[in-house]
């Protein structure tokens, strides 16, 4: 777990190092974000995610994404959804 600046800042630095146009990724929150990126969106590759201290944390930081460009939506989950993740929206890749 870390704080939410160092997630924020983990998170904009691998989309930054792959481009930096957030109108091309989507983020989001989940309890397992390895099931929810490789099942429920297809992500093969791009795809980062942070554990946040709770679901607080993580939403504030999937809304701070969403200002910045990010495709996506708030609301989901629950408060065991404590994982911040984003990835790369490509052809293959399910939103």
């Amino acid at each position: 777990m870390i704080t939410k600046e160092i997630a924020i800042q983990d998170i904009k630095t691998y989309i930054e190092s792959r481009g930096a146009i957030y109108t091309n990724w989507y983020i989001g929150i989940a309890s397992d974000p390895t099931k929810r990126l490789t099942e429920d969106h297809n992500v093969k590759h791009d795809g980062t995610w942070q554990e946040c201290k709770n679901s607080d944390d993580a939403r504030s930081i999937e809304e701070y994404f969403l200002r910045l460009g990010c495709k996506g939506d708030i609301g989901g989950g629950d408060y065991t959804t404590k994982y911040v993740y984003a990835y790369k929206i490509t052809p293959e890749t399910r939103e």
